[in-house]
């Protein structure tokens, strides 16, 4: 006898709940053993570097892998045991668009939609709807290989609300998405979280969690380094601010030694890279004067507020994205 998906009202606080995860892949651990919980409505980010275990967690929530151990449940269910009633509550959009080059854009919509064995009518007011929201009404009638990888991404994001899904999962949304493409994708997604929508996410792209998520976890090599809200993560991992300065790659060296070395200088840290030294700060531009009264003198220099990428550059020594 299949499960029965709890209704909203059945459903306690989590929709996601996952305790001691893991996934090994023979020798290889995917996932070490992760505890979180997504809340209805959340906007919650998974975080880290390729092979983090971000997408390995992603699946497992999906209920398209099973876990190695540990407990995970999906809207009160078990995604081992029942898979396909979890499945037809969630919409999925993998990292690569899987379209249907050959179909219409609407096309798209109206096929996938009977697989959820939604009726005709149904799917086709539905289809009407998405594209309205994803921005692509009068692009109903072209092929999907004509569409620019921005509109496939709306396209791929639209397919996965045709089941008017509990959960939206996204995997790495935007990447390889220009600017413009990524702040438009970016809005439909808020407006999806101010209707209600629990949205879940991979991404290594700083700024797109700081805009997107309520809360996330920082993942590294299938394990948790740390988790909060984006600027909860940078009050407890990071300062206010941050001088950038750079003296020249043959330079940069002995410039933070130098800096390390003033009076006064009012930081937290230095982190030496290889085309800049970072100046972490509560007042980046009283850092700054102190950088340049001690006689060095900084080819460029630029004083920002702490980021969600300068808590993993602390956490984990290396950039987020690789």
């Amino acid at each position: 006898m299949s499960a029965v998906v709890p209704s909203v009202e059945q459903v306690s606080d989590p929709v996601i709940h996952a305790a001691g995860l893991r996934k090994v892949y023979g020798d290889t651990v995917a996932v070490g053993g992760i505890d979180f919980d997504v809340a209805p409505g959340e906007s919650f980010g998974l975080l880290g570097p390729n092979g983090a275990g971000k997408s390995t967690t992603m699946r497992m929530v999906g209920a398209v892998s099973t876990r190695s151990d540990g407990e995970l449940s999906i809207l009160g269910l078990d995604p081992d045991a029942s898979g396909p009633e979890i499945r037809a509550q969630l919409g999925v959009v993998p990292q690569q668009d899987n379209l249907d080059m050959e179909l219409q854009a609407r096309e798209n919509l109206l096929v996938y939609g009977r697989y959820f064995g939604l009726p005709r009518r149904t799917i086709a007011q539905r289809a009407d709807e998405l594209l309205a929201f994803a921005q692509l009404e009068d692009k109903a009638k072209a092929k999907v290989d004509d569409l620019s990888g921005g509109m496939k991404r709306r396209l791929t994001i639209a397919r996965a609300l045709i089941n008017d899904p509990r959960i939206l999962l996204l995997d790495e949304p935007t990447t390889g998405l220009d600017p413009q493409a990524r702040h438009i994708l970016w809005d439909r997604l808020f407006r999806l979280k101010e209707q209600g929508t629990t949205l879940v996410l991979t991404t290594h792209y700083m700024d797109e969690a700081e805009q997107l998520c309520d809360r996330l976890v920082v993942v590294d090599k299938g394990e948790i380094m740390a988790e909060g809200s984006p600027a909860a993560l940078i009050r407890e991992h990071s300062t206010r601010e941050v001088l950038e300065v750079r003296f020249g790659s043959d330079r940069n060296a002995e410039a933070a030694r130098r800096i390390g070395a003033i009076a006064g200088l009012g930081g937290d840290r230095i982190e030496e890279l290889p085309d800049r030294v970072l100046v972490y700060a509560d007042n980046g531009e009283h850092a700054l004067a102190a950088v340049v009264d001690s006689g060095l003198e900084p080819i460029t220099s630029l004083v920002r507020r702490s980021s969600l990428e300068d808590v993993f550059l602390r956490l984990t020594g290396r950039s987020l994205i690789e």
